[in-house]
């Protein structure tokens, strides 16, 4: 697949964003189906045509434009406006934000989230890397921190977890493997069968998607205080169709971006208050890992892989120290605010 359009292409490409009323309507890949990981960009739709007055549209696919790990591909060729991502899908596509999948980040909670993702995708080294796909980063999709699911009986020390086959990517999926589990990072939609034939013996992932995807209901138990870390997943659109875009549709969706994280905040903060009432009506048991545990997780995982991390990053020329100060600054500035 060629990155770069010709020239000719890419003029065409870009004439064809706007269509000849002034109307702008773009095309948006998603995948999976509604749910909380995608709410922020069903009210992006939804605000961007309200301040518009219906002249700027998006068409929100969930599957039918694209496979999930060949969005940035599509952004990067035009063939389609703005798409979902997560960084673990193809670290080697997008090594900059990989930085956000560090296990053992500190990230407290979704706001905290939002800001150090930000932070990090406003980086100049960071624009740089996603603009070599043509991509514009243009918000996050927070995530709480991880926990797993599995069948069976309740896993609850890291001797447990030597041998345990785990689904998770990126960074967790390195935490993981640290402790002597065996990581594997397949698409999300492809965990509830390999749950059930029992190819995985268990799968981490946060509250939304182990509903969404139906590892909730064939798991036995759940951790509630392994808290690895998370995945980073950007929205992000394409470049030529961002800057083809009439001024005021472009100022409507810079400014329906906050509102669109606001929605998400808001959606996701109701979900979590139902998750106990869901885990009792499943029969689900929650697994509280001792503190003696995490500790050992936490010396085994968190300092190990970031020194790997920005030794590996250093060494592909990227500002890797620089990225990771970014976000400790960013959570301080953040609770100091608060």
């Amino acid at each position: 697949m060629n990155r770069y359009l010709t020239t000719a292409a890419a003029t065409a490409v870009t004439f064809a964003f706007v269509a000849e009323a002034g109307a702008t309507e773009w095309n948006v890949s998603l995948w999976g189906k509604r749910r909380a990981f995608t709410e922020h960009v069903e009210k992006l739709a939804e605000l961007v045509s309200d301040k518009t007055g219906g002249e700027f549209t998006m068409n929100i696919s969930y599957g039918g434009l694209s496979k999930n790990r060949e969005n940035l591909d599509g952004i990067s060729i035009g063939a389609f406006e703005m798409a979902q991502f997560c960084a673990g899908y193809h670290r080697d596509k997008n090594p900059t934000i990989t930085v956000l999948e560090l296990p053992f980040l500190g990230v407290a909670n979704l706001d905290e989230e939002v800001a150090v993702s930000h932070a990090v995708y406003e980086h100049p080294a960071v624009v740089e890397d996603l603009g070599r796909w043509n991509a514009k980063l243009l918000m996050t999709s927070p995530m709480p921190q991880y926990n797993i699911v599995g069948a069976g009986e309740p896993r609850s020390t890291l001797d447990e977890f030597d041998g345990m086959r785990v689904r998770a990517t990126g960074g967790i999926g390195a935490a993981f493997e640290a402790v002597g589990a065996v990581p594997t990072s397949m698409t999300a939609t492809d965990v509830y069968s390999a749950l059930e034939s029992e190819l995985i013996d268990t799968a981490a992932f946060a509250q939304h998607a182990h509903l969404s995807f139906g590892t909730i209901d064939i798991a036995d138990w759940w951790t509630e205080n392994l808290n690895p870390g998370t995945v980073n997943c950007p929205v992000v659109v394409n470049v030529d169709a961002y800057e083809a875009l009439p001024e005021t549709h472009r100022a409507a969706l810079d400014e329906a971006v906050p509102e669109a994280i606001d929605h998400y905040l808001a959606n996701y903060a109701a979900l979590l208050e139902e998750w106990e009432a869901i885990l009792a009506e499943k029969g689900v048991e929650k697994v509280t890992i001792p503190e003696e545990e995490l500790v050992k997780f936490r010396e085994v995982a968190a300092d190990p892989i970031k020194t790997q991390w920005i030794t590996d990053m250093s060494a592909q020329g990227l500002p890797a120290q620089e990225l990771y100060d970014l976000v400790q600054s960013t959570l301080e500035s953040e609770r100091a605010g608060n």
